[in-house]
């Protein structure tokens, strides 16, 4: 009981569960990809409709699908969280800001992607999510899931918006990446360079793919 009170109560505590979320986020932003990224073999969006189906009525997917939100909003609230302990321990500011020194603005500014991501998120998730999920449109087979990414990306504004998302997410990536190993501990001389390189173009190639599939279908480069 003391151990779980110190998790949920301590800066350290709300930093593991930070980093067992992240970690938990990154494999599924790295299994997203992988599905999504089927609309470019441009067969009509066969194989990309499914992929879908399958992670839509594939009983073990759907039970993860739960814990995957359940992670999502517990890495939201605890960097909500630290993000406030943070700011009322810092109550009087540095006289001269000099960040770049030690950190990146990226590294300084997670709470702002944090929160440019949840708007992105709340958006994608309806586009998407809830048409899949809470309606009988693609169940009841009147329409597939790349007919709905072909009718929500010939709008040039969402387009635009899921663009700065994955710019926002790459951000976030390349400080919380290798944040969330440092975190568990899992840093070594040896090995800490390789898991920087490593997060620096999971970083950049991740959010790219994602980029490019709106940017892709508005163009009609993908039928």
């Amino acid at each position: 009981m003391a151990a779980l009170t110190f998790i949920l109560k301590s800066s350290i505590g709300n930093k593991i569960i930070m980093g067992l979320t992240g970690l938990f986020l990154i494999v599924f932003l790295m299994v997203h990809c992988f599905v999504n990224s089927m609309i470019f073999m441009n067969d009509g969006g066969v194989l990309f409709n499914e992929a879908a189906e399958f992670m839509g009525n594939n009983v073990l997917i759907r039970t993860m699908e739960i814990g995957l939100f359940a992670g999502l909003f517990i890495h939201i609230f605890q960097g909500l969280n630290l993000m406030i302990k943070n700011r009322k321990a810092r109550t009087i500011g540095y006289s001269v800001q000099n960040g770049n020194v030690s950190s990146k603005w990226y590294s300084r500014s997670m709470g702002l992607l944090g929160t440019l991501l949840l708007v992105f998120l709340i958006i994608h998730l309806r586009h998407f999510w809830y048409v899949s999920r809470l309606t009988n449109e693609i169940t009841g087979h009147s329409s597939t899931m790349f007919d709905e990414m072909k009718e929500v990306f010939a709008n040039l504004w969402v387009v635009i918006v899921y663009v700065l998302g994955m710019i926002s997410l790459s951000y976030h990536l390349m400080h919380g990446f290798q944040s969330s190993f440092q975190t568990m501990g899992w840093n070594h001389n040896k090995y800490t360079p390789a898991i920087k390189m490593i997060g620096f173009w999971f970083s950049v190639i991740v959010p790219l793919i994602f980029a490019s599939m709106p940017i892709a279908l508005h163009l009609g480069l993908i039928k």
